[in-house]
């Protein structure tokens, strides 16, 4: 006997509670397609742990309790296909999971399918699944395309696409040419006002992108990400940040390449810090067995390459470190929202940018016009600032530790590019705005100095400044070749030195009124 679409509903559940906005969300959804031609496609956005599946699940139930049709659901992964079936299961909907080794021989007994896209598209060309019942396709991470090759199967199915970002990964292939219509849900704010979601505090640290390289896909290549991500500055510089935001806090350190991951892993454990590393290359054993690590340590750091931006769900993160530089606003927002989730005692964490990806984005929870980007994705693509641009609004910040050394000068920055504009129009040579930089390099390290060996070796601890200094000199003379920039920077330091060593009595008589004491012995 063939069963009916209400064996497959377990009547006694509705499902998970569901909060008024999620709520809200089903209604626009069903009215939409209440209001729609048969093969409509809907595309619904809301943010990375605002409940897309608890959403669609219930969209599900409903769906099967009011129309004698079948559901559809597709997913781009392993896990999220396993995590889709779950929650459905939840809500009391029998479902059937088509992977690779999935039996078909009783598919007409289910009214629900969960399937990952490959592995459908297989199916399909096959001529192995009936999918004429299908009256409604849900499709999970919408703004992946390797969905779109299958839509020409449902011409005759409702079809809802669901994102926490609605806007594609291929620039080429736009969302508004596949869905009529975007409906966006609950903003961060709103989630993060209502307690549903934590709120980051984000700490950017200013990086020189120019020497990466854009790739066929629109984003940064792996090999120029590598080649700048596993040099001893960045590796320097992530320790850094770890240490000043993230230490003692449970942490995901994001990549964009499997090399820099274990640079990192070894840099972290040399270090004596809790860590693994976990890329695509694991064993699902592997993985689990890192994945339980991760969880029951709470000071653990996971180094990792993009493999935990969809379909891991850890709450008690604390800290986003993003080791990488991304195009994809997608992306962003993805490895971000790994930190989002609400839980027990935490209400806040923190986000560590060492790809000037807060620049280039803006923060994460903006008011995003996301009807507008969907519209017209060009052109909020082609308004984003390159790296050259946004390096040149860069101002060097100076570590907290580092300024307490320098405590006693009220101001430590030195604007080059406002130096060199200055020069220009007094008809000065350039050489000059690095000698006034040297001349107030030297007088922040008297200033904070008993004599000239405490003033050496504070200036041992300018590197950063001197090197952001000579970058921002090099960009104002449009002369910047490696050679030349490497000369340069021993150039200042040496001079630095020299300066201090000739003239530290008569700077510090200049500042203090009074020669420095004289030396006991």
């Amino acid at each position: 006997m063939k069963l009916t679409h209400e064996d497959f509903l377990d009547e006694t559940k509705e499902g998970k509670k569901l909060y008024s906005y999620q709520k809200g969300a089903i209604d626009k959804i069903f009215a939409a397609f209440d209001e729609a031609k048969e093969n409509y496609r809907l595309l619904y956005q809301l943010p990375t742990g605002g409940g897309k599946t608890v959403i669609f699940s219930e969209i599900v139930r409903q769906y099967l309790s009011n129309h004698n049709k079948k559901v559809l659901i597709m997913t781009h992964r392993v896990e999220l296909s396993k995590q889709t079936s779950n929650m459905l299961t939840e809500f009391g909907v029998v479902n059937k999971v088509i992977n690779s080794t999935a039996n078909l021989d009783d598919q007409d007994e289910y009214v629900c399918y969960v399937a990952m896209v490959e592995t459908l598209n297989n199916r399909l060309q096959d001529d192995k699944l009936d999918i004429s019942d299908v009256g409604l396709v849900i499709v999970d991470e919408a703004h992946y395309n390797s969905f779109t090759k299958l839509f020409k199967y449902f011409e005759n199915s409702f079809l809802l696409g669901v994102t926490a970002t609605p806007l594609s990964s291929n620039i080429k292939l736009p969302m508004n040419e596949n869905y009529d219509e975007l409906i966006t849900g609950e903003t961060i704010d709103a989630l993060i006002e209502n307690e549903f979601l934590a709120s980051g505090n984000t700490y950017s640290y200013n990086v020189g992108l120019t020497s990466l390289e854009v790739g066929a896909n629109g984003d940064y290549t792996v090999k120029s990400s590598e080649d700048l991500y596993t040099t001893g500055d960045m590796l320097s510089k992530l320790m850094q940040a770890y240490e000043e935001r993230s230490k003692g806090k449970k942490t995901l350190i994001f990549n964009n390449g499997i090399n820099t991951s274990l640079h990192v892993y070894d840099a972290f454990s040399y270090a004596g810090y809790p860590i693994m590393h976990l890329d695509n290359t694991a064993t699902k054993k592997q993985r689990r067995a890192i994945l339980k690590w991760f969880h029951e340590t709470p000071d653990a750091i996971l180094t990792s390459v993009s493999i935990l931006t969809t379909g891991f769900d850890e709450p008690s993160v604390e800290s986003i470190i993003l080791n990488r530089a991304t195009k994809s606003l997608t992306l962003y927002y993805q490895m971000i929202g790994r930190g989002s989730r609400i839980f027990k005692n935490k209400t806040t964490f923190d986000i560590i940018d060492l790809g000037n990806n807060f620049h280039r984005f803006g923060p994460w929870g903006a008011d995003l016009d996301w009807q507008k980007i969907f519209r017209s994705p060009n052109y909020y693509l082609d308004n984003l600032l390159d790296d050259e641009e946004l390096e040149s609004h860069f101002s060097y910040d100076m570590p907290e530790a580092l300024r307490e050394q320098f405590s006693k000068s009220e101001d430590v920055s030195f604007d080059i590019k406002k130096a060199y504009t200055e020069s220009v129009r007094a008809g000065e040579s350039s050489k000059v705005i690095l000698e006034r930089s040297i001349d107030q390099h030297a007088r922040i390290c008297v200033e904070n100095s008993e004599d000239v060996y405490d003033a050496l070796e504070l200036a041992k601890q300018l590197g950063d400044d001197i090197d952001f200094r000579i970058m921002r000199y090099s960009k104002c003379i449009s002369k910047s070749t490696h050679n030349f920039l490497n000369w340069l920077k021993d150039d200042y330091r040496l001079k630095l030195r020299s300066h201090l060593r000739l003239n530290f009595d008569e700077i510090f008589e200049d500042i203090h009124g009074f020669p420095p004491p004289e030396d006991d012995e």
